[in-house]
């Protein structure tokens, strides 16, 4: 019986995964590509930046060929959202070649994947792979997971110490579920950083596991499909930090604030302001849109540390009320925080 491969693309924090979809779908080469985002957040910022590469059928909610998921992390609703959201893809399974699922940046993979086990998923769908997206730049700066040098000394003098924080396990968890790792923001770094962090990724993964660098998410759609690792019989060789749990729990810290403006705002005037608040608050990701003067089209804002990326994807339409909207992730974070002067 066929069944329809499903690749599920995870990774930390502003590491590049939606920029990489919005280049998949894209480049589709004609397949029909149904989307899961895991957005963390009430906005939908990834839904909307993947609606806007304009390749996709969108006829209503229920028809969809992208559907996102706003009830919080895809690990800790699998059952909650997760598999009814699958149940209605897999009505539409003549009218799809393949999903793929973009996990939010605290989301395990492996609760995920164990879920193509149930049988109604299990006799329809199949995980073709997992693909991990990594900030090289953040990575070699750590900026995300600490210094390289130190955490790979403090491996081999004590092991214990590789779970110190939950953003770390989830990190090796992420990499030891992984069929292919992406280096994205690799034009950031000299050659010799660039060596220092693909040398140190893969002495962390399983023998074979290939790691690519990916700029601008742009790599062909080949790489990235087709693995036909069957992943859901293969998850005994993909350890986890939490495979002797019957739950887990994400740092309970961390969280999501909203940041809205209706006035019109000078780009450079909110990245500086966006500067401020990174310095002084413990902030992982910023992303939204931006109302810019004196500009008819839709600026996109993404944030990881001190570094942003801005670019304009569409116009705005006529019926939409134009507004800055950020969703800011961080820890502790709260709303008297977001006050910019």
């Amino acid at each position: 019986m066929h069944k329809i491969p499903v690749t599920v693309i995870t990774g930390f924090l502003g590491a590049g995964k939606t920029t990489l979809l919005r280049n998949l779908l894209q480049n589709n080469q004609g397949r029909k590509i149904a989307v899961i985002v895991n957005e963390f957040g009430e906005i939908g910022i990834d839904g909307e930046l993947l609606r806007s590469c304009q390749v996709c059928d969108d006829d209503g909610e229920m028809n969809s060929n992208i559907i996102e998921l706003t009830n919080g992390c895809l690990c800790c609703t699998v059952q909650e959202e997760f598999y009814p959201t699958m149940q209605k893809l897999l009505t539409r399974k003549d009218q799809i070649d393949a999903i793929v699922i973009e996990t939010s940046g605290l989301a395990l993979p492996k609760p995920l994947i164990q879920a193509f086990k149930w049988q109604e998923i299990r006799n329809h769908a199949t995980v073709d792979g997992v693909i991990t997206v990594v900030d090289a730049y953040g990575l070699a700066k750590g900026n995300l997971v600490g210094d390289l040098e130190a955490i790979n000394q403090q491996r081999l003098n004590d092991p214990s110490l590789d779970h110190e924080t939950p953003i770390e396990e989830l990190f090796e968890d992420q990499l030891a579920c992984a069929d292919l790792v992406l280096l994205t923001k690799t034009d950031l770094l000299k050659d010799d950083e660039l060596t220092q962090v693909k040398n140190w990724l893969e002495k962390e993964l399983h023998t074979g596991i290939k790691v690519i660098p990916c700029h601008q998410g742009e790599i062909n759609s080949e790489i990235l499909l087709g693995f036909n690792a069957a992943v859901e019989d293969d998850i005994i060789n993909r350890p986890s930090h939490h495979d002797t749990e019957e739950e887990h729990d994400h740092d309970d810290d961390i969280n999501c604030l909203e940041l809205s403006m209706e006035e019109t705002i000078n780009p450079q005037v909110l990245i500086s302001r966006l500067e401020n608040l990174v310095k002084n608050l413990e902030i992982y990701r910023i992303k939204g849109f931006v109302n810019v003067t004196n500009k008819p089209m839709r600026m996109v804002l993404q944030g990881v540390g001190n570094h942003f990326e801005t670019f304009y994807d569409r116009l705005w339409q006529p019926e939409e009320k134009r507004s800055t909207k950020l969703v800011i992730i961080g820890r502790n974070l709260k709303p008297s925080d977001l006050i910019m002067t």
